[in-house]
């Protein structure tokens, strides 16, 4: 089987009945692991269902949390976990709008889902990201164009751990097959790329715990 970020996955979660549709799912857990990339399959509220090794090495180092570690919901880490901007380069703009971005189009989907409406009012308690979620993203998405917002094709800047790569760009690849997608399902992949940027990026400091969200730039609306 695939694993969970900090160890393996007894089996996925969230799957459907059926033999068949597990016996899909065991086969995907074993493709997952084949691919030498970051790739991990969520469910429309971004928990992960499944992960493999490289997933779990991009993200070894990040500290124990709560709600929000990367093996278990992808969103919630990106948005709420003090370490994220260790690893997800370039944070705010590169991984925090789009998935703030997903979220909207995820609540306007699915309504009154629990656990999205859950992440929806943890927003809502840091004033910050609030108005990110209100003000920024609007004008983030007017400027870059609803393409602009998707995950697939898109380029990304890890800082990777492993020193041999350190800051590396990825391409994140949508790889979700009609059946996944039926089941409820996205597979996505991180392209591992080689690097092209100066060996020095930096790196924000770790947060101590509890100090909330981590967006600290909101973009600001321009005139008409």
């Amino acid at each position: 089987m695939a694993h969970q970020a900090g160890g393996q996955w007894p089996a996925p979660r969230a799957v459907p009945q059926g033999c068949e549709a597990q016996a899909y799912l065991q086969d995907c857990a074993t493709l997952l692991e084949a691919v030498p990339f970051p790739s991990l399959v969520v469910d429309h509220r971004w928990n992960v269902v499944m992960a493999n090794g490289a997933f779990e090495t991009l993200f070894r180092g990040v500290r124990a949390h709560p709600t929000a570690m990367p093996g278990d919901n992808f969103l919630r880490f990106v948005l709420f976990h003090p370490d994220a901007g260790e690893i997800l380069g370039e944070h705010e703009p590169g991984w925090c709008l789009p998935m703030l971005a997903h979220l909207k189009t995820a609540v306007e989907r699915y309504g009154h889902d629990h656990e999205l409406q859950a992440v929806r009012r943890d927003i809502a308690q840091d004033p910050i990201m609030e108005a990110a979620y209100r003000q920024g993203l609007p004008h983030w998405i007017r400027a870059v164009g609803e393409a602009g917002a998707q995950l697939d094709g898109a380029v990304r800047l890890l800082l990777h751990p492993d020193p041999r790569r350190g800051p590396t760009e990825c391409r994140i690849v949508d790889e979700t097959s009609p059946t996944l997608r039926e089941i409820g399902f996205t597979r996505l992949t991180m392209v591992l790329r080689d690097s092209r940027r100066p060996a020095a990026v930096s790196r924000r400091p770790r947060r101590p715990r509890g100090t909330g969200a981590h967006l600290t730039v909101v973009p600001a609306p321009t005139e008409d």
